[in-house]
């Protein structure tokens, strides 16, 4: 009987030695894990091997509740892109859009980051109610067509009412004399307004004769034609200075993801390519009605026109 039960024991034992350990759930994935957020996007995206991926630290989305703003940014050969994706702050699911809020433009974000405080600029007062803002190439054929259209264009059919900002975007990997030119325009800009606006018209005007192993040689030859102080300018474009905020204006299209010249924002509506001219006033002039009618409401709900205020000592009513 011992003999009996101490076998019965043993082959529990050896039972329990042997049997499998339950499976272990692998773990969950996240999307706040860079490396499973670049994997799922390679594969969904059909990013080639090629591409370098950059992925920002999330940072909590303003306009997606729950959500963070994730910065993905691209580049091969040269080239670069950014995308924005929206991530859930339990990393679950990944959204890529546009996100709105009813009350305020369809075009916030991108309004928020264009600057053009210190851009060259044409046309209309600072309180122009549409402001054109062109990100372009000087090497770019489509630019030089785009630009000769403007400024022929532009001031006679809208003088008063729209603004023109330019801001570099020179295309380096595929215009080899693109930024130098760039620099050169931020040179002549800090020589004055004018200067840089006929440097402008002068260098897309004469496009396809420049190279860059004779650039340098004609923008100083046309330097003096227009009593400029050759020497200063060439001493400007080997500064850090110029090159500097060419390379701000090129960061600030990449934050907007500008990825060809020319783009044009209409109050921040985005659009990429020339358009022909009998388009590009159209759109201006749908914007201009819109700003009015914005205009005409806002005066509706403003009571303070019909208020009598009697002023006293001390500024109290």
């Amino acid at each position: 009987m011992k003999i009996a039960v101490t076998l019965l024991l043993a082959a529990l034992s050896l039972s329990a030695q042997t049997k499998p350990a339950p499976a272990k759930s692998a773990p969950a994935k996240s999307a706040l894990d860079k490396p499973t957020l670049e994997a799922y996007l390679r594969y969904s995206e059909l990013w080639v091997p090629q591409v370098t991926v950059k992925i920002d630290d999330p940072k909590p989305s303003t306009i997606v509740k729950d959500y963070y703003d994730v910065w993905v940014h691209l580049s091969y050969n040269g080239s670069m892109k950014d995308e924005m994706y929206y991530v859930s702050k339990d990393g679950k699911n990944v959204l890529r859009g546009n996100a709105f809020d009813i009350a305020k433009s369809p075009f916030e974000a991108d309004l928020q980051l264009l600057k053009e405080d210190t851009q060259p600029n044409f046309g209309a007062g600072d309180k122009a109610a549409v402001n054109l803002i062109v990100f372009g190439d000087f090497q770019c054929p489509v630019c030089q067509k785009e630009e000769t259209e403007l400024r022929k264009n532009l001031p006679a059919a809208f003088g008063d009412k729209v603004r023109v900002y330019f801001n570099d975007f020179p295309l380096t990997s595929i215009h080899p004399w693109a930024m130098k030119a760039s620099v050169i325009g931020r040179c002549m800009y800090h020589e004055g307004a004018n200067t840089f606006w006929d440097y402008h018209d002068w260098i897309y005007g004469n496009q396809d004769q420049f190279t860059l192993e004779n650039l340098d040689g004609k923008v100083q030859d046309w330097a003096k034609t227009k009593n400029l102080n050759a020497d200063k300018i060439k001493a400007c474009t080997e500064d850090k200075v110029a090159s500097g905020e060419v390379d701000r204006s090129v960061a600030m299209g990449r934050n907007l993801q500008v990825n060809a010249t020319p783009t044009l924002f209409i109050n921040g509506r985005k659009m990429e390519g020339a358009l022909e001219w009998n388009i590009l006033s159209q759109l201006l002039q749908i914007e201009l009605d819109h700003q009015a009618l914005v205009a005409k409401e806002a005066a509706a709900n403003d009571d303070s026109c019909c208020t009598v205020q009697i002023p006293t000592l001390g500024g109290k009513k």
